[in-house]
């Protein structure tokens, strides 16, 4: 008798974890700033930010989702740039990152980076994951692109 329950335990184990769909990405949380702590802004670039301000970041085409500006700044005037697109689907932003990639040429390929991810010829990195498009800017500096990348794998790991 203990063969059979555990025989109908294992079966039953194993039908529920087949009907279960696999576990995925998270979803982007609701205020897309909170994905780039102002604290891990301030470490990766060696200044003390301010917590960024919030805006409406512009719709690249028209009937396409509006984004989130987050801009961090210092007393000295410096500012990065955290601007986040939730797209209705993964092939949505992937669509509309490969047609606002011509405006930024040429890119440079930053491999292991989401999904997809470049740096534009002003030093601004470009990252799609999932149905989530972002990229990142300070001050224009090649020297910036390092620190950079690393807040963008910091982002792209909370999605």
């Amino acid at each position: 008798m203990t063969r059979v329950k555990r025989f109908l335990i294992a079966v039953t184990f194993l039908a529920v974890s087949c009907a279960v769909p696999l576990a995925r990405a998270a979803d982007a949380p609701a205020d897309l700033c909170s994905l780039l702590p102002v604290a891990q802004v301030s470490k990766a670039l060696g200044q003390t930010f301010n917590s960024p301000a919030k805006s409406a970041a512009p719709r690249p085409y028209p009937n396409t989702a509006e984004g989130t500006d987050c801009i961090y700044s210092t007393k000295r005037g410096d500012q990065v740039l955290f601007r986040a697109y939730v797209d209705p689907s993964p092939s949505a932003a992937k669509d509309l990152f490969a047609k606002l990639k011509v405006f930024y040429s040429p890119p440079v390929p930053v491999p292991d980076l989401g999904d997809e991810a470049y740096f534009d010829p002003q030093h601004a990195i470009h990252v799609r994951k999932g149905k989530v498009r972002f990229f990142l800017s300070f001050n224009d500096e090649p020297t910036a692109e390092k620190p950079l990348k690393d807040l963008a794998n910091q982002v792209a790991a909370h999605l």
